[in-house]
């Protein structure tokens, strides 16, 4: 339930960032993340929960009702689901992150001729979003589909240091039914931002 999941305190391990490697560089503590708001029309009230891996490495948003659909049988608007994450993460003074690396996972129904769509992005409360990813999902499918967004670390958008900044992640799913007008739909199982040694969440000194 979102009123639990609001509730509930993400505990993330530590990871240093490729250019601060040191175990000194490393936050001390606990990171924890807490989730403040959910919103979007792939994720109502009582449809996403939020769990946290059993080495603290990874926090996983898993959705139960994030579908798009298209073709016979769906409404003009069902074409297009989306979903906002709100996210606080609580770290030591004196050091600062960035998101590196998600993944994103689901499935497809899609005749020949139709397609889906699956889109992301995130920004720091304040500053610009950054440019959406696009992946592409090609008819005739019946599978489940995976997409990763890894971003280079020259290119890592760091929140700012000293202040308090709510993390938005954004994530979006499409599905276009063919000239047939066949059902098609696609769906988002879940959201997974991990931190281990590929560097998927950096953290840097300010």
């Amino acid at each position: 339930m979102l009123s639990v999941m609001a509730a509930t305190t993400l505990a993330l391990s530590l990871l240093v960032a490729p250019e601060a490697s040191s175990a000194a560089d490393v936050p001390p503590g606990k990171i924890t993340v807490d989730v403040v708001t959910v919103n979007g029309s792939g994720c109502p009230a009582g449809t996403a929960a939020v769990a946290v891996s059993d080495d603290n490495t990874a926090f996983t948003v898993t959705y139960s009702d994030y579908t798009a659909q298209a073709g016979a049988g769906s409404t003009p608007t069902q074409f297009r689901k989306n979903c906002q994450l709100n996210l606080r993460v609580h770290y030591p003074q004196g050091f600062t992150f960035g998101i590196a690396k998600a993944d994103y996972r689901g499935f497809a129904q899609l005749p020949r001729g139709a397609k889906g769509v699956q889109k992301a992005s995130y920004y720091f409360a304040g500053q610009s979003s950054t440019v959406a990813s696009t992946h592409n999902i090609a008819g005739p499918k019946t599978d489940n589909w995976q997409f990763t967004d890894t971003t280079n670390v020259a290119e890592i958008v760091f929140a700012p240091c000293g202040m308090v900044r709510h993390l938005n992640v954004n994530t979006e799913v499409r599905a276009f039914t063919n000239t047939s007008n066949q059902p098609a739909f696609v769906s988002m199982d879940s959201t997974d931002g991990s931190v281990n040694t590929r560097y998927q969440f950096a953290w840097k000194r300010c």
